[in-house]
């Protein structure tokens, strides 16, 4: 259901999703806000644990993705390079390779932040490093190299 009022929530209220099926990504995800549900933009809160990234190196063809920092400490991989950011960071990253990124935390702690994304029934991203496609949507998910269906996490380290 798309937000049509005014709200208030208390992060505590919303139950976090875990994914955690490969040795370097793992994440607790509360979502805000869902395309999937009607809404023009996600909006969610994700921690990650130390020495862990939430997904691969991507960019994606049509949505603008924003992070903020809200404690924690990590690395930003780029096409620029790699980066340390810190509570209170603002990353923006556009559509296309030039928006590439990666984030892993590199603290002690969890590494906590808002991801803030424009949402483009059907988008596409491009995972660089292993040469995957993946085409997501309301009720679409698909992951590809070559024409082939691979799994998420195919080839990462």
């Amino acid at each position: 259901m798309a937000v049509d009022k005014a709200m208030v929530t208390d992060l505590a209220d919303i139950e976090a999703l875990h994914r955690n099926e490969h040795p370097r990504y793992e994440f607790f995800k509360k979502v805000l806000l869902s395309g999937d549900d009607g809404d023009s933009c996600d909006v969610a809160v994700l921690e990650v644990p130390p020495g862990k990234a939430a997904y691969p190196y991507h960019w994606h063809h049509r949505a603008e993705e924003t992070f903020y920092i809200i404690s924690g400490v990590g690395e930003l991989r780029t096409p620029d390079g790699a980066t340390t950011v810190n509570a209170g960071d603002f990353c923006l990253f556009p559509p296309g390779p030039a928006g590439a990124h990666k984030l892993t935390n590199t603290g002690d702690g969890p590494l906590v932040y808002i991801d803030f994304d424009t949402y483009h029934d059907p988008d596409t991203a491009s995972q660089p490093d292993t040469g995957k496609t993946v085409v997501y949507g309301r009720d679409l998910w698909l992951c590809q190299r070559d024409g082939t269906s691979v799994d998420y996490y195919d080839g990462e380290e």
